[in-house]
């Protein structure tokens, strides 16, 4: 090895032991403001100034000086550290909660013997996040915060970070980090009127007409009696007044029954289209959103509200609901009903949204639609892979709705000469799938108002069925 190559190398070692040393410094020093009592630059600045002056009057003979510099030093000296240990413990809420709703955060706050003033991190209800920092006395009780979820997703409400100081902020502890609190706000249940679902003729019960007859209670036919038919099915006003008109005998051909429809399930699926998350700006559909928010008023966000507005109405009128994830074919919630199904639904929602990447390939196979069941496909429709699926989910005989998720009014990007034309393309593309969507029988409507869908879905089932 030659000279240049040792002092290389011993230039190297030098250069790791003065990063080691150095890191060492400040893991120290970041020890000491977690673990103890520090003088502040406020107080080494006084003791400073008080030893030069007094040093100063006494070489330089001037008394003044020193009767400035001396009791300043006395006084700085003569304070003590606080020996008092904060204590800053936050009372957790509930680990879901409904957006729109107001909670009341408490924090407990014990700031120990000589502390004079904290630096409280707080919440506040005009922002979301864990909010800013606020000066507070330092006295023993308790701090309240009213929070507001204006939107859904992970969220994280609260994290009490605080610093203490002494009598005139001589010293400090701190600042300490506290532990973040977070959970899950649900999306909102918007008030949506119910609206009829075409049934699933296969079964003898449930909630809607079915086409069949079957034991049911709305009336269906009155007919002559057969072979095999129930005698409790006679309807014995019309049999006299037919066996009154053929003489007064009850001949076999005089009797008649009441046929009534079969009452069938109803299997509602909603397809959502989490492959992409578009807002009214088109410069900001390439930016990718930090963290686990979504953009508000954007294409997921009215998505996921109308598949959660969907889901309450008609799981509320006894219906089967079950939500599609297509942007991931193994998210989701299969067809259920009750209560219990309504919360699992809000929380996959809340998962999938987390998901969204701007690609991916779409899925929606014909395994996770039950035989029978109406499928709702929520989707801006700005990819044609999603009109081929959709099509192709009409063309293998289930009922199926589009419901447009793209805002309305897009910005064009005023950065470039051709944010205008862009727009205008993305539009016009757009408009075309809707028009195929039409033409291969699958209605389209712009989400808005609940009674849309419902007359949609009365009108579609009047239609004819798209042969395979």
């Amino acid at each position: 090895m030659t000279s240049f190559e040792q002092q290389a190398a011993m230039l190297e070692r030098r250069q790791r032991g003065l990063g080691h040393r150095a890191r060492r410094w400040f893991l120290g020093r970041r020890e000491v403001r977690t673990h103890g009592w520090r003088r502040t630059d406020a107080l080494v600045r006084a003791i400073a100034c008080g030893f030069g002056l007094a040093v100063a009057g006494v070489v330089l003979h001037r008394l003044e000086l020193l009767l400035v510099g001396a009791p300043l030093l006395v006084s700085v000296l003569l304070v003590t550290p606080p020996t008092g240990r904060p204590k800053v413990e936050a009372t957790r809420l509930a680990d879901t909660v409904d957006a729109g709703r107001r909670s009341r955060v408490t924090v407990a706050m014990e700031p120990g013997e000589g502390a004079r003033f904290i630096a409280l991190r707080m919440p506040v209800a005009s922002r979301s996040g864990v909010g800013p920092v606020h000066l507070l006395p330092a006295v023993t009780g308790d701090v309240h915060a009213t929070i507001t979820w204006n939107t859904w997703g992970l969220s994280d409400y609260l994290r009490p970070d605080h610093l203490v100081a002494s009598h005139d902020g001589l010293y400090v502890l701190g600042p300490i980090v506290g532990r973040t609190a977070n959970h899950t706000v649900l999306p909102p249940i918007d008030p949506l009127p119910g609206a009829p679902v075409p049934p699933r003729a296969a079964g003898l019960v449930g909630a809607h007409r079915s086409a069949r007859a079957g034991d049911g209670m709305e009336l269906r036919d009155i007919r002559p009696f057969q072979l095999g038919d129930r005698l409790r099915r006679v309807d014995w006003r019309v049999s006299l007044r037919a066996a009154a008109a053929g003489g007064g005998v009850l001949a076999p051909g005089t009797l008649h029954v009441r046929e009534r429809h079969a009452e069938a399930d109803a299997d509602l699926v909603l397809a959502l289209d989490t492959t992409l998350d578009v807002s009214r700006e088109i410069a900001a559909w390439s930016e990718q959103t930090v963290g686990a928010e979504t953009r508000v008023g954007g294409s997921l966000d009215i998505g996921v509200r109308a598949v959660t507005s969907l889901a309450a109405a008609f799981l509320r009128q006894g219906d089967r609901v079950g939500v599609i994830d297509i942007g991931h074919p193994r998210g989701g919630v299969p067809v259920g009903s009750g209560r219990r199904q309504l919360q699992r639904i809000r929380h996959s929602l809340v998962l999938s949204a987390q998901r969204v990447s701007g690609a991916g390939e779409p899925v929606l196979r014909a395994a996770q639609v039950p035989p029978g069941a109406t499928v709702v496909v929520l989707s801006p429709f700005l990819d044609d892979k999603l009109v081929e699926l959709t099509v192709r989910g009409a063309r293998r005989g289930n009922l199926v709705l589009a419901v447009d998720l793209l805002p309305r009014d897009l910005v064009p990007d005023d950065d470039t000469p051709w944010g205008e034309a862009v727009r205008g393309v993305v539009v016009a593309e757009q408009r075309v799938r809707l028009a195929v969507l039409g033409e291969h029988g699958v209605p389209v409507v712009r989400w808005g108002e609940g009674g849309a869908i419902g007359a949609l879905l009365q009108s579609a089932r009047r239609r004819p069925r798209v042969p395979r």
